[in-house]
């Protein structure tokens, strides 16, 4: 059902059984998939392609320009997957030509009130943005990682897979995954061990993981050094293979310590 307020693009691509409600604005070059449900008063501007059964709520602001004094017009795109909440006034932002000119978000994402996603982020699969959390441009965000309410993270920062941020915490370095981190100076807090149980670890990988903390964080190795002792082990416990590529793909800024 599209309500007759909404104002829609002739160029806007619009799938079935999609619902529009009162004053949505659906510019040119959007696309939104089969069963997606877009609430009253939300803007959404292309080029952008959301795919099928997400729900965006009331005023939201979806591929607007990036906030970018570099940004001249240039045509830049956001591309959203499938299974996602935005909840309200959330803004998300196309990507600019000083990375791939692409905003990327995953799949089954859990994106809570004013949560402001910036230009050129890559947000994987079923990723938590509690409240007002906040990404700056080209920041990378891995599968299941979980953001507490009023968060941040640094432009180019990398945030691991599984990790978890507390709430008004900043973080101005990479999170490597699985670990949990808070504070200002934020530090890291130990292994998320409650989220990995949730998601079907087995106490045994569970015990690897920490093991594996416990040589990059306690015993006081230089970074190369811990990467080769847990890469050791890595070859027969499968889960640390994550931990490992977090560890070697880590941004220019670095890793939290």
């Amino acid at each position: 059902m599209i309500h007759k307020t909404a104002i829609i693009s002739a160029s806007a691509k619009i799938g079935k059984h999609v619902t529009i409600g009162p004053y949505c604005e659906i510019g040119d070059e959007v696309t939104v998939g089969d069963g997606s449900v877009i609430d009253s008063h939300v803007v959404i501007k292309g080029p952008t392609i959301i795919g099928k059964d997400n729900h965006i709520y009331s005023f939201s602001s979806i591929g607007g320009d990036p906030q970018d004094k570099k940004y001249n017009n240039e045509k830049t795109s956001l591309v959203i997957g499938d299974g996602n909440t935005i909840r309200e006034y959330c803004t998300i932002s196309r990507g600019t030509l000083q990375d791939a000119g692409k905003t990327i978000i995953g799949d089954d994402n859990w994106i809570m009130a004013y949560v402001h996603i910036a230009h050129d982020c890559v947000v994987g699969n079923n990723v938590v943005f509690a409240n007002n959390a906040t990404l700056a441009g080209h920041v990378t965000v891995g599968n299941w990682a979980i953001f507490g309410g009023f968060t941040g993270a640094h432009q180019f920062t990398k945030i691991g897979a599984h990790s978890f941020i507390g709430m008004n915490t900043l973080t101005t370095k990479d999170i490597p995954a699985y670990v949990m981190a808070e504070g200002q100076p934020i530090k890291p807090r130990g292994v998320n061990v409650e989220g990995l149980k949730r998601r079907g670890f087995s106490p045994e990988q569970i015990l690897n993981i920490k093991n594996a903390y416990r040589i990059l964080y306690r015993k006081e190795f230089k970074l190369q050094e811990a990467i080769q002792e847990i890469a050791a082990l890595s070859s027969h416990q499968e889960e640390l293979k994550l931990f490992i590529e977090s560890l070697r793909s880590t941004s220019d800024r670095g890793i939290i310590r």
